[in-house]
């Protein structure tokens, strides 16, 4: 049974800084690509970033430059670090494995 915990979610100010983390189990995780998806209050699930078993990353472009994502194999874990936030990046995050299988989701809220 494949499973994804979040955690790492909360209240920041405009500016601030905080790290997601998504640690896996269940899975051999260095084969699959992972991601992060966001959905705010009364919007669509929205791809935030994404990082390919093979490296390659994508970023939604009102995130680049600003998050970055990240993984650890050897700690089944994937990050977002995410930088500069903005009132509109609130919203439930949520890492994914392939779109295959999904945390529960962690709220980050950027608010003065």
């Amino acid at each position: 049974q494949v499973q994804l915990v979040e955690s790492g979610g909360g209240l920041v100010q405009p500016g601030g800084s905080l790290r997601l983390s998504c640690a896996a189990s269940g899975t051999i995780f260095r084969i699959y690509g992972t991601g992060w998806y966001r959905q705010a209050p009364g919007k669509q699930r929205e791809l935030v970033a994404a990082l390919r078993s093979t490296g390659s990353t994508k970023y939604a472009d009102s995130v680049k430059g600003r998050f970055t994502i990240s993984r650890d194999n050897a700690k089944n874990t994937v990050y977002l670090q995410m930088n500069s936030l903005k009132p509109e990046d609130t919203a439930i995050y949520y890492c994914t494995l392939e779109e295959k299988f999904w945390g529960q989701g962690t709220l980050v809220t950027v608010s003065s």
